[in-house]
């Protein structure tokens, strides 16, 4: 009997997974099925909200926005949202573990699915590891609240600068006149390898209980910006923004306010939105993914997006933008406004007193980056889990554990690695390179629905992006200027003598090509004709490059 099977077609770089294979791969998936629309959402608001609101938000005001932040949210958002809806699509229609990596192997070929999934290593890994670094820096506040911070974390100094010890990356940047510099500390950040080490256990004992103690953080945080907005907006004073659109300063950069600011700061907090497509990674543990799925995704962006525009409103409104260059520039707007009425005596406390309101802020900022690591961390997994079961990595990664049903190994092992990048990395560096990993990584979705609506126009698509192949189009071209945003600034940086961001970017293509040449191109299971539902090789090798492959059914 025939079964509908591999079929790649071209070259050997370019060969594709059939959809009908995608989506057997699906209905045989080893993972649990546990998440509903509810855990979805979920999923995607903690991965959202988090860095964007407790970091990046007074940082970009402060350099490229002023009040006109808001403006950078509409449209990073509007990007965001087209690719949201491709996205839908595509897991609406293949349901599976690797989410954009699956989409590009089943529509553009192998090679593209490799630079997805190293794309993606970008979206989760490093991010997850930025992510930790600024948590850390709240964990260290927090403990300075209640005056045990010195005593634990000791100030050092380095050149240019100083930071807590045990709290502080090895590598730390540094603006001065002549540029940027990247001098040693003599240290390294383990506050913000715990905290990796700690999100990885948990995902390491069940994705279900994971996702239980996710959804409890999100409730917290969403809980405490609130209470910050309705607080705040009797502290606004409307003259902090005018300008709403600040001027570009004479000597000033095409990204420093003004129309180009608003664009750069968009760039900038795209980085904040990453999360939304760890929806569609989990799609493999979704009790009803063609349903549930796109409730998550869209549900989880517009959410996202209107909490970030309010507050960066009553931010915006009771600081003025340019003093909002902290990496804590809610905890700035809340001191601003002087709240005397909820501070408490603690005796431990600098000044004998402890604010209750800053206290709580600081609570919902790591509560919130803990959310976000936690999902990061999940993402990254899923997609290396994806991408070993397909033999373009170790099998390492896609070992199950035969009781907790998740791939511990591989969780492990990316845990380590991103555990020693938050230890050694400054959380500056690496912003641009996750964001236009992330925007590229999205375009090429975007071109997926594209290609399969020209191929497949009668698939079967339980959500469909209104629009069709306009509205992913639409998608390309945003998600692409975005990224032409962030790379702007890189060539710049190496033109001015600091060529540190591109070379990053250049060793990091570089590793991934690399790994797909001795490694990938040499395992992969497509091009050896086996099916990985069944683990059976195929007649040849040369029927994954041709049609339909006879094999028995089960």
């Amino acid at each position: 009997m025939s079964t509908p099977g591999l079929r790649p077609q071209g070259n050997r770089l370019f060969l594709k997974k059939s959809v009908a294979q995608i989506q057997k791969e699906a209905a045989k998936s080893e993972l649990k099925r546990s998440l509903g629309p509810i855990n979805l959402m979920s999923l995607g608001i903690g991965a959202i909200i988090g860095a964007g609101i407790f970091v990046l938000t007074g940082q970009v005001a402060a350099a490229h926005t002023g009040p006109a932040i808001m403006l950078s949210f509409v449209v990073a958002g509007i990007a965001c949202g087209l690719a949201g809806l491709c996205y839908a699509e595509l897991a609406s229609t293949m349901p599976v573990s690797g989410s954009a990596y699956t989409y590009a192997y089943g529509t553009l070929g192998e090679v593209f699915a490799w630079i997805m999934g190293w794309l993606l290593v970008l979206e989760y890994g490093v991010a997850a590891s930025t992510v930790a670094v600024g948590w850390s820096g709240y964990v260290v506040s927090i403990l300075k609240d209640f005056g045990v911070a010195q005593s634990l974390f000791p100030t050092i100094a380095y050149a240019g600068g100083e930071g807590p010890q045990w709290a502080t990356p090895l590598v730390q940047a540094v603006i001065g006149e002549g540029g940027n510099t990247f001098p040693l500390t003599g240290t390294f950040n383990l506050v913000a390898a715990l905290g990796i080490a700690a999100v990885c256990a948990l995902l390491v004992m069940g994705v279900s209980e994971s996702a239980n103690i996710n959804n409890a953080i999100v409730v917290i945080k969403i809980i405490v910006l609130l209470t910050f907005i309705a607080v705040g907006i009797s502290y606004v004073d409307p003259a902090n923004w005018v300008p709403f659109i600040p001027a570009t300063p004479e000597g000033g950069t095409w990204d420093q306010f003004g129309t180009g600011g608003i664009f750069r700061g968009a760039a900038i907090i795209f980085f904040a939105y990453v999360g939304f497509e760890a929806v569609s990674t989990a799609a493999a543990e979704a009790k009803n993914p063609s349903k549930d799925v796109p409730v998550g995704i869209l549900g989880a962006l517009f959410v996202c997006t209107l909490i970030y525009m309010a507050v960066a409103a009553v931010m915006t409104g009771v600081v003025p933008y340019l003093e909002l260059a902290s990496p804590a520039p809610v905890a700035v707007a809340i001191d601003r406004m002087g709240l005397e009425w909820a501070d408490v005596p603690l005796a431990s406390a600098p000044g004998g007193q402890l604010n209750m309101i800053a206290f709580l802020i600081k609570i919902g900022a790591i509560t919130g980056l803990s959310s976000v690591m936690l999902v990061l961390c999940y993402g990254q997994t899923r997609i290396f889990y994806t991408m070993a079961r397909d033999g373009l990595l170790p099998k390492a990664f896609a070992v199950i554990h035969p009781q907790l049903r998740t791939p511990w190994i591989g969780t492990i092992l990316l845990g380590i690695l991103i555990a020693i990048c938050a230890s050694f990395l400054p959380i500056s560096i690496l912003g641009d390179l996750v964001s236009l990993g992330t925007a590229v990584a999205f375009s090429i979705v975007c071109l997926s629905v594209i290609f399969l609506r020209i191929k497949h126009p009668d698939m079967p698509r339980p959500f469909k992006v209104p629009g069709g192949v306009v509205t992913a189009g639409l998608g390309i071209l945003a998600c692409l200027a975005l990224a032409g945003f962030n790379f702007a600034p890189m060539i710049q940086n190496f033109q001015n003598g600091n060529p540190l961001p591109l070379t990053i970017l250049a060793v990091y293509a570089a590793v991934g090509a690399v790994i797909y040449a001795i490694y990938g191109f040499w395992h992969s299971k497509l091009a050896k004709g086996i099916d990985i539902t069944e683990e059976n090789t195929l007649s040849s090798p040369a029927a994954a490059l041709g049609g339909d492959v006879d094999n028995k059914k089960d």
